[in-house]
């Protein structure tokens, strides 16, 4: 699930109001402490210094609180100041990959961007968590990022009292930042080695973000699930960010990491050679239901409006085919009873399919993997939800395709969904109440046994599992994924580029960190022959 920005008072995103003016926003001096002021100039900081001078034009409202300013630490706020001085404590692996990506020690090892968004609130705390717990091979100094000073401290003093405790620690930064403002995300970039992009629909506003990390060597990874947005970076950032050396890492929430994840966890459980898998989602709630911020849904309306631009787009970027091997993974229909659930089940929308084909395509062509064919569903209870569904993927089908049906499904999103997507976003009860399971099937052949000879001869059932996809286990999957990059920076892939999460993590410890944190994968059933 992926992080929404807010709508503006009158709930446009950048597609209905690209006509409307804006307005230049004044800078206005700030005062600092001379020996601040000299310590983040000896680190290399000058342009966030800025006292005065025109600031771009003013961003449409509503994408996160307060005026477009420069990327600054706070007056008062003690985060990059301590960082400064504490330079010199990076864990051992975090000295060499800084010293590897041009020698300089930055104040942060991460950022967390649209910190007060909805979703960025979740992964705020989840960064707090891993922070304090002592899971770490030593300090951790991070910062939050948005528009609104108010907002980050908000959610700071939220987390701190969800974790029981007085305050977060002086090691905790607040930068002013914003996505319309370039000289602002390049300072942000600047300042860390990792940035946590919590900012979308990534289509409008994911980007300018990846551009800032790539350009001034920061590495970045997001919570999309747009196939268009994630594979235009890759076409557009890949070599830059090769050159680089840093990782652009999309899809690191529920969309996709157990999907990706699972695939490979699959594979290395199975005595043999895995060449297809089909996974089944399963969302269970409590008695108040389940819901989901409106933010996805745009994503979805854009996405699929969008569709026949993400054709023209893998043909330019000219994928390599992805061979098949064993055989063929034979796709089903539109809807389908499942006899292992015993309900039925229909194919998930998400970016799932898409992320575990960049992730197999690259582990064949570099490591000379066995490539695994993969299909997704979703399982959605009896016929009568399957009649509801079908009737409201008709009149969501013919709506997307014009632009006053894209305003009437973004203005009305719980009156589509029939209450699935909401304004508001779930409760925390609805929350609490909420968990998945992601089953997946596996077929292969045994050791010793021609994959390209005969049928399939060995099956495998294994399975993820954890808490609310949305805005539970997408911050523990999107952390975890933070902190296999910054503390497993040798097992990662040699070269920087723009990654799927398999591609990036599949020799990291990602799903043991992810284990311990609530996400499980296990085997189901052992292989049998």
């Amino acid at each position: 699930m992926r992080e929404k920005r807010q709508e503006s008072s009158k709930g446009k995103l950048p597609e209905q109001r690209a006509e409307e003016s804006t307005r230049k926003i004044p800078a206005s001096p700030v005062n600092y402490v001379r020996t601040p002021l000299q310590r983040a100039r000896s680190l290399g900081f000058d342009s966030i210094m800025s006292t005065a001078g025109n600031y771009p034009k003013r961003p449409p409202s509503g994408r996160g609180g307060g005026g477009a300013r420069r990327c600054r630490p706070l007056p008062g706020a003690e985060g990059p100041r301590r960082a400064a001085a504490g330079a010199r404590a990076l864990p051992s692996t975090w000295r060499r990959a800084a010293a590897a990506a041009g020698g300089e020690q930055r104040p942060y090892e991460l950022v967390v961007f649209g910190a007060s968004g909805f979703t960025g609130q979740f992964v705020v705390e989840e960064v707090a968590r891993a922070a304090s717990g002592g899971e770490l091979r030593g300090a951790l100094r991070w910062a939050v990022a948005g528009r609104s000073r108010t907002k980050l401290q908000e959610v700071l003093e939220q987390a701190a009292e969800r974790l029981g405790k007085a305050a977060l620690g002086p090691e905790v930064g607040v930068l002013l930042c914003d996505v319309g403002d370039p000289g602002s995300l390049a300072a942000m970039a600047r300042q860390t080695r990792l940035v946590l992009n919590c900012v979308g629909p990534y289509r409008f506003f994911g980007e300018p973000v990846v551009k800032a990390c790539v350009e001034n060597g920061a590495s970045c990874i997001d919570i999309s699930g747009e196939p268009q947005f994630l594979e235009g970076m890759y076409l557009k950032y890949n070599e830059k960010a090769a050159e680089k050396g840093v990782y652009v890492i999309g899809s690191c929430g529920f969309d996709s990491i157990p999907a990706d994840m699972g695939v490979l966890y699959t594979r290395d459980k199975l005595k043999g050679t895995l060449t297809s898998v089909e996974s089944f989602l399963t969302v269970k709630s409590g008695p108040e239901g389940a819901c989901i911020h409106d933010g996805t849904w745009k994503s979805a309306v854009y996405g699929l409006a969008d569709q026949d631009n993400l054709k023209k787009l893998r043909k330019k970027i000219g994928y390599a085919p992805v061979p098949v091997v064993g055989a063929k993974l034979k796709r089903r229909g539109l809807a389908f009873y499942s006899q292992e659930f015993k309900q039925y089940a229909i194919p998930f929308m998400g970016s799932d399919v898409s992320v575990v084909k960049r992730s197999q395509r690259y582990l064949h062509t570099q490591l000379q993997e066995t490539p695994v064919q993969y299909g997704a569903y979703v399982n959605i209870g009896g016929l009568g939800s399957v009649v509801k569904l079908m009737i409201a993927g008709i009149l969501f089908l013919l709506l997307v395709k014009f632009s006053f049906g894209r305003k009437l499904l973004t203005k009305y999103p719980e009156f589509f969904s029939a209450g699935r997507f909401t304004k508001k976003g779930p409760t925390q009860k609805q929350m609490d109440e909420t968990s998945f399971t992601m089953t997946f099937f596996g077929e292969g052949y045994s050791e010793g046994q021609n994959p390209q000879n005969g049928k399939p001869n060995v099956k495998i059932c294994t399975q993820v599992k954890g808490p609310e996809p949305g805005y539970v286990a997408t911050p523990i999957a999107m952390v975890q994924a933070a902190l296999a990059l910054l503390e497993d920076a040798t097992c990662l892939p040699k070269q920087g580029g723009v990654y799927s999460p398999g591609a990036a993590f599949s020799k990291t410890k990602l799903i043991d960190r992810l284990n311990s944190r609530g996400v499980e994968f296990s085997v189901i059933s052992q292989p049998e022959v």
